[in-house]
């Protein structure tokens, strides 16, 4: 698949976005059943670059991505609504 698409897989996830030698690629906007929703940059099927994942109990990250994890620059709100900037690796905050 290359250009703009959308897929839905038999287990429920979707993906609507960008695609490059049949893999998310650019801008896109997937969706999981159980109500996670990732919206930004792909790169060869992983999140990378700038992108912003909700989960349904109203936890937040917003911020750069390596290689399908939070990696870089990055703010995340628990669900306490507060809001906390920093640094993360490898999917976690480290300051």
């Amino acid at each position: 698949m290359e250009g703009f698409g959308k897929i839905t897989w038999l287990d429920g996830k979707e993906y609507e976005g960008h695609w490059k030698n049949n893999k998310m690629h650019g801008k896109g906007l997937f969706k999981w059943p159980d109500g996670r929703v990732y919206e930004g940059d792909y790169v060869d099927d992983k999140k990378e670059g700038m992108g912003k994942v909700t989960w349904p109990d109203g936890r937040v990250y917003e911020g750069m991505w390596l290689n399908g994890m939070q990696h870089g620059e990055g703010k995340y709100k628990g669900k306490d609504d507060i809001w906390k900037e920093g640094e993360w690796e490898n999917g976690k905050r480290v300051k």
